[in-house]
């Protein structure tokens, strides 16, 4: 499946683990400028034709066609009307549209004054009346007993929230999440969400939410008390779309969110998701566990060239542009998942232009491949991807299972010589059905399977060749670096 970064179409099938390519998906961030909606209203209305107004727009985890191949697993402003209407320009008497008016003066003498006095005189006695009759109206009804309103209690007690309830794991997870605030050297960026993952200041977050400023730019992260701080890169996986920033004036009081265990998430357990949508810090939104190992191929729109591939949690809890990165919680409050991207709806919003928005298809990197990713990234500043040393296509020709390709990127050699699938005894056309106990539909679905393992890690894999089933243990080898 191909989904916006909260991104564009799958491009031809990297090598498994592939370089991954261009793909279809969405980020959570971006933004347009009203200002010459604005200077035309402007122009309009000091014309005398319309009422001076302004007009505004709305502002990486984002969201989608598949390509083909293989990888290694302005519009003119209308004439401005006439200050004066045409059927008025000439003036004239008589009684047709263009007849002037011409006021009659008012006469001299008090007779005037005195009806005002009079007015005013009766409109301060009926005032007086009206008053007077108010406060006994409401005197009487405060000393009957007819009333069906209910106060609340308003004690502290009462106002407890439950452990385990929306409003306390909220309120107890906010303080650990951020604003991230990207920007280039040139000045562009967007907006994402991050969360604080140890006590040394490390944040976690998606790899589409740093890039911009992965080379020579800003990060600035903001927590929920409005405190902000500069931070900077440590190590960022595009492959994964997992990244690690850290704050570089790091803060003593720091929380890190607890980490659960995604392999344990049940479809239909809650869900709680904190983020950023366009920019709206703070936000809570909640749902369900909708499905598991979802695979999903996302791009960051065109920013690395590059496209991630993973086993996704799916959920219904609403996520848009800018929730990207931030945490995915499950009912006690701990970590399952980063969000990362959104299945859009297929007319991008309403009208079929804007920024699509959430339309319940939301996916998390789970968060036991993103805490093995970080630990990477932490120690050494580059991800490290297990493979299987073959090339698979990409291209969706059946929905059967990941085809090796004939030939490798380049024209290289399809499978690695000497590699683990090689040792394996796996040939070109062989066509791989399942990883274990996954059924493989297509390359996309066995590289996001192959990197939620480890390098060193056996795998089961079942495949057909001539027509025959066979199955065979392969110990998956390693890649290092997105290059």
């Amino acid at each position: 499946m191909s989904t916006e970064n909260e991104g564009n179409a799958v491009p031809k099938a990297p090598s498994a683990p592939p370089v991954p390519v261009d793909a279809p998906a969405v980020f959570a961030d971006s933004a347009a400028s009203p200002d010459s909606a604005a200077a035309a209203a402007d122009s309009r209305a000091a014309a005398g034709s319309v009422p001076p107004g302004a007009s505004g727009a709305p502002g990486g985890a984002g969201d989608p066609g598949a390509g083909a191949g293989s990888a290694a697993a302005g519009a003119w402003p209308p004439p401005q009307p006439p200050t004066i209407p045409s059927y008025a320009a000439g003036g004239g008497s008589g009684s047709g549209w263009g007849a002037s008016y011409q006021p009659q003066e008012p006469k001299p003498g008090r007779r005037r004054g005195g009806l005002v006095a009079g007015v005013l005189a009766a409109a301060l006695i009926a005032g007086g009346v009206g008053g007077g009759i108010g406060y006994w109206a409401a005197e009487r009804n405060d000393n009957e007993t007819g009333s069906t309103t209910v106060a609340a209690a308003d004690t502290p007690a009462d106002l407890k929230r439950e452990p385990g309830s929306v409003a306390r794991i909220a309120n107890d997870a906010l303080p650990s999440v951020v604003t991230i605030e990207a920007q280039s050297g040139s000045g562009e960026g967007g907006t994402g969400t991050g969360f604080v993952y140890d006590k040394q200041g490390h944040i976690l977050t998606n790899n589409h939410v740093v890039a911009s400023a992965a080379e020579g730019g800003k990060l600035q992260a903001t927590f929920s008390n409005g405190k902000k701080y500069a931070a900077e890169v440590i190590g960022r996986a595009e492959g994964y779309d997992v990244a690690v920033i850290k704050l570089k004036d790091t803060p003593g009081d720091l929380k890190p969110l607890p980490l659960g265990n995604s392999d344990r998430v049940a479809v239909g357990d809650s869900t709680i998701a904190i983020g950023a949508p366009f920019g709206l810090s703070n936000t809570v939104t909640t749902g369900i566990i909708s499905a598991k190992n979802r695979p999903v191929t996302s791009s960051d729109g065109g920013q690395s060239g590059k496209s991630s591939y993973m086993s996704a949690l799916q959920t219904d809890a609403s996520i848009n542009p800018g929730n990207s990165g931030g945490p995915l919680l499950d009912g006690r409050g701990a970590v399952i998942g980063i969000n990362s991207a959104i299945k859009p709806a297929d007319s991008g919003g309403l009208g079929g232009s804007g920024q699509s928005g959430s339309i319940g298809l939301g996916f998390a990197i789970p968060v036991n491949q993103a805490k093995n990713v970080a630990q990477q990234l932490i120690k050494t500043g580059q991800p490290v991807y297990p493979v299987i040393g073959a090339s698979v296509s990409l291209q969706q020709e059946n929905s059967n299972g990941a085809t090796i390709s004939r030939e490798g990127v380049g024209g290289s050699d399809a499978i690695t010589p000497n590699g683990p699938a090689d040792k394996a005894g796996l040939k070109p056309g062989d066509v791989i059905t399942k990883l274990d106990d996954t059924v493989i539909d297509s390359g996309p679905t066995l590289i996001g399977q192959i990197w939620t393992h480890k390098p060193g890690d056996t795998v089961k894999i079942t495949y057909e060749r001539d027509g025959k089933e066979h199955t065979v243990d392969v110990t998956l080898g390693e890649r290092k670096g997105d290059s």
